[in-house]
């Protein structure tokens, strides 16, 4: 901003210069001109007045002695010609040559008429080289001669150029100036603005107690104005986010406190309860849970939405092998199969943690919905680019699919599944309806999107779909330089032929292997975060 005020100020002085300076220059030039023109006119009327006398009475003795003094004083040449186009007086001597090339002149011939003519012959424009006048002498009615002069200019010309050296520097130093002073009320108006520009950027990175001190106190007012008003807003939003966070802490211990107590009452009451009553316990346990989860869930979201979210490049690969692990004996349990399948993805952008509580709460959403003989696929894919594009930069998102053959959703319901609290008609007991919905942040926070989609076998497919990070370039084989060379032989060339004449299968989409149940590895203990950081 700052530069471009001082542009704008050094334009606008600019145009003022330039419309100011050149006139007064080509003004006083062209006054100049006229001033040594009329001087030069003057001399030769003056001059050809004493002549007149002179010649009238043949002094042509003091005739000389003026025409010398007068070329003294004006540095120049005088001639005074007779009637006849003679030479009867001259500051120098004139060869035959030169004297018919002065008659051969429009103004001596002119002068010789009885007209006084003048001519100025210019290189550029204002800059006189030379000034020739000529001047009739008249004896009444009838004419004697004439008076030719010429006279340099360099004086005339050095005037001009000191009046345009002049009003150049007078122009720079005022350009100077009043850059110099755009540049103070340039850096007046901008400092305040990039404070502002500088502690929006720290508030947007989450340093809530960041404050316009500069912007309040000088500056323009309306700047100032939006700098309080900022101040307001981020003293108003510090104190929101501090209502939260303490909402967050205070609710983590006070609410699992209870009910961690109320489960373990309910589990002592499951020895001494009657048989009739033990349908009413199991509901209550369960919906102890239910709303454990979602005092989870609720929490972790209000965690999501008060710190900063910073994306890491993230393994999918290892982060599917592991919660594969994790949760296949779960579905075991449950005569259920998960498959681990897909191709490799290699490293994705998401938030620290983020892949495992997303693959957690889907996996968890296809148990609850899979019945015994099932089976829950679990794959990554990447999503295919134009065969035009060069095979690193082919695949510039990755998604993680969990398809299931539970009964699935209509389209209508699975536009509002990522909706908080929203429950399914008919759906399974047990669920909070966060689960979906902390999905869908999760991979908006990342850069990507969460989605269900129909599944080919009836159920859901919800696809997570987050940005990959593009592999680095490797370098071309180098074809060995040393070494002996096959030779093309009949036979080889053959083979060649028939090779170019198959059928062309790259780029193609191959299904992916079916897992065998027997293969699964055994579970691990689940790790915190599959994040990478690039070296």
């Amino acid at each position: 901003m700052t530069r471009r005020l001082r542009l704008s100020y050094l334009t606008l002085v600019v145009l003022v210069l330039l419309s100011l300076e050149i006139p007064l220059g080509i003004v006083y030039s062209g006054a100049e001109r006229q001033r040594v023109v009329r001087t030069a006119e003057d001399e030769a009327e003056a001059l050809a007045a004493y002549a007149r006398l002179s010649l009238g009475s043949h002094q042509t003795a003091a005739l000389a002695r003026r025409v010398s003094h007068c070329a003294e004083r004006i540095d120049g040449e005088v001639f005074v010609l007779d009637r006849d186009g003679r030479v009867r007086a001259a500051s120098r001597p004139l060869s035959d040559r030169e004297a018919r090339d002065m008659l051969g002149r429009r103004h001596v011939r002119a002068a010789l008429g009885g007209r006084a003519a003048t001519e100025v012959r210019t290189s550029g424009y204002g800059r006189v080289e030379v000034l020739a006048a000529a001047a009739p002498v008249t004896a009444g009615a009838s004419r004697s001669g004439a008076v030719h002069l010429t006279l340099p200019t360099e004086v005339a010309s050095q005037r001009v150029h000191r009046v345009w050296v002049t009003l150049a520097l007078a122009g720079l130093f005022v350009l100077t100036a009043f850059a110099g002073l755009g540049l103070a009320v340039a850096r007046w108006t901008g400092r305040p603005i990039l404070e502002l520009e500088a502690v929006t950027a720290q508030l947007a990175r989450g340093d809530l107690s960041v404050r316009a001190t500069l912007a309040t106190s000088t500056g323009p007012p309306e700047v100032r104005r939006l700098a309080g008003t900022f101040n307001d807003t981020a003293a108003r939003l510090e104190h929101v986010m501090q209502s939260q966070r303490a909402f967050a802490g205070e609710a983590s211990h006070q609410l699992k406190t209870p009910l961690a107590a109320l489960r373990l009452r309910l589990d002592n009451l499951e020895p001494g309860i009657a048989p009739a009553a033990r349908a009413n316990l199991t509901a209550a346990m369960t919906e102890t849970e239910r709303l454990a989860r979602m005092v989870e869930t609720l929490l972790a979201m209000a965690r999501l939405e008060e710190h900063a979210t910073v994306r890491e490049p993230v393994d999918l690969d290892r982060c599917a092998r592991e919660r594969a692990a994790t949760w296949g004996p779960l579905f075991a349990s449950q005569g259920c199969r998960l498959i681990l399948a897909g191709e490799r993805v290699g490293l994705a952008l998401a938030v620290p943690g983020a892949v495992e509580q997303i693959l957690d709460n889907l996996l968890s959403n296809a148990l609850r919905v899979s019945g015994p003989g099932t089976e829950v696929r679990l794959e990554t894919r990447h999503v295919r680019t134009t065969r035009r594009v060069p095979r690193e930069a082919r695949s510039s998102w990755v998604e993680l699919h969990v398809v299931d053959e539970g009964p699935g959703l209509p389209p209508e319901q699975r536009a509002r599944a990522f909706d908080r609290f929203w429950r399914a008609p008919g759906a399974a007991g047990g669920g909070s309806g966060l689960g979906l919905a902390l999905v869908q942040r999760l991979a908006v926070a990342g850069g990507g999107r969460a989605s269900l989609e129909e599944a080919p076998r009836g159920g859901l497919d919800a696809v997570v779909r987050l940005p990959a990070v593009p592999p680095r370039p490797s370098a071309p084989p180098q074809r060995p330089v040393d070494g002996p060379r096959v030779p093309w032989t009949p036979r080889r060339m053959a083979g060649a032929a028939r090779a170019r004449l198959r059928p062309r299968t790259r780029g193609r989409l191959r299904r992916p292997p079916q897992a065998d149940p027997s293969q699964e590895h055994a579970p691990r203990p689940a790790r915190r975060s599959c994040g990478v950081r690039r070296p």
